[in-house]
């Protein structure tokens, strides 16, 4: 079924990543919804569930930042193994560790994703296997179909984070307990994706694109980067786990409901993937990436201010409709204006600042959250990504593609 996702033209041998990203997008969804539960069921307050956050995020800057540096030393199937490994265990230490210190730790050097978003160390290295996989014409689209599958499967695990509540209702279970279930399933999906990215080949697609240090391109990498990082650091404000947080403190919203609500905001997301290649095709990568954003951008500030509800989780679907149309446009704009030996080195070389930027403002958001100041981070989240779409629109507007 997976291979019928492929556009024409695109190399089979991907099909394992999107089946990799498949359970990985499922497994983010939950974790994302149930983290401040789980660490609010522990004990913790916000602000540890912002630092935990924040380890996350930095943790996976720092492994792609190793990948950027050091990676073309290895197969990508290797680390992608590795990466694997490292998944399975961070669920399995989540289920059975209480300690904040320690949780920090794990959160560290783990996969845990709190965001809606890929931001873990497999992202560069899957990226380079769907470049070497696809030319030019099929590029946006193959990019498109991966985030789809993301998307789509993140949205069907924010609505499992029901789970461990009905677990409770029909057994008996503690609810601590049904929640640590959840990190035992994630640990689960680890050895699942090592499963699957077993199905590698040994070989990259291509034989004469062999991964390589940047070079020509660094410059540009090195604009896109500081770009970026802005991006990521307002993002990092309202990454799914804090926005959880904000909805059950602000509202009063049940764990279903923010499931459920999760779930429709995933569905959309996953929707607007499909939308973004034909609007690359009319109006380009850059204008596709600056003009969805904007928009969702005031979508989220208006929904900062709201005391309705409805309205907030309406604005709020509404950014979800648009804001993830730049996510494939993006990707398949980095990998358009590298040369081909430099895709792994520029994803993660991109990656790294987006990660580490996002990683600061966890922390932030959640001392702004326990401060009182709960609308806030959403604000600034709103206005650093305007002022990163008009910068980017500024600079790459007239950028050429291969």
């Amino acid at each position: 079924m997976i291979h019928r996702l492929l556009p024409e033209g695109a190399n089979r041998s991907v099909i394992p990543i999107f089946a990799a990203r498949a359970c990985r997008g499922f497994a983010d969804g939950f974790v994302a919804v149930l983290l401040p539960v789980y660490l609010l069921a522990l004990g913790l307050g916000g602000l540890e569930v912002g630092a935990i956050a924040t380890a996350t995020l930095l943790g996976s800057a720092l492994a792609t930042l190793a990948i950027g540096a050091w990676g073309h030393r290895w197969t990508t199937r290797g680390l992608l193994l590795g990466a694997a490994i490292v998944m399975a265990a961070t669920g399995l230490g989540f289920s059975l560790v209480s300690s904040f210190w320690l949780l920090l730790l794990l959160a560290f050097v783990g996969t845990l994703n709190p965001s809606s978003g890929d931001v873990s160390v497999f992202l560069p290295l899957e990226h380079a296997r769907l470049a070497a996989a696809s030319d030019v014409t099929t590029r946006t689209e193959l990019f498109a179909r991966y985030a789809l599958t993301g998307a789509l499967c993140a949205a069907l695990g924010a609505l499992a984070s029901g789970l461990p509540d009905h677990v409770v209702t029909l057994t008996g279970l503690a609810r601590l307990d049904a929640l640590r279930a959840m990190f035992i399933l994630y640990g689960l999906t680890g050895v699942s994706v090592w499963m699957l990215y077993r199905k590698l080949p040994e070989n990259e697609a291509s034989s004469n694109t062999k991964p390589a240090p940047l070079g020509p391109s660094k410059a540009v990498v090195v604009k896109l980067a500081a770009l970026f990082a802005v991006d990521s650091f307002a993002g990092g404000l309202v990454v799914n786990s804090l926005l959880a947080l904000w909805l059950f403190e602000r509202f009063g919203l049940s764990l279903w409901a923010a499931g459920v609500f999760f779930f429709v905001s995933g569905l959309l997301g996953a929707a607007s993937q499909l939308a973004a290649p034909l609007l690359a095709k009319r109006i380009g990568l850059v204008n596709t990436m600056v003009f969805t954003h904007i928009p969702a951008s005031l979508c989220l500030i208006a929904a900062a201010f709201s005391t309705d509800v409805r309205w907030v989780l309406g604005l709020l679907l509404v950014r979800a409709l648009i804001s993830s149309m730049d996510v494939p446009a993006r990707s398949a704009f980095v990998m358009s204006v590298v040369q081909p030996h430099e895709r792994a080195a520029a994803a993660s070389f991109t990656a790294v600042p987006r990660s580490l930027a996002s990683a600061a403002s966890p922390l932030l958001a959640g001392w702004l959250f326990q401060s009182g100041w709960a609308a806030a981070p959403l604000v600034a989240c709103g206005v650093l990504k305007i002022a990163y779409d008009l910068a980017l629109w500024v600079a790459f507007r007239r950028a050429e593609v291969s």
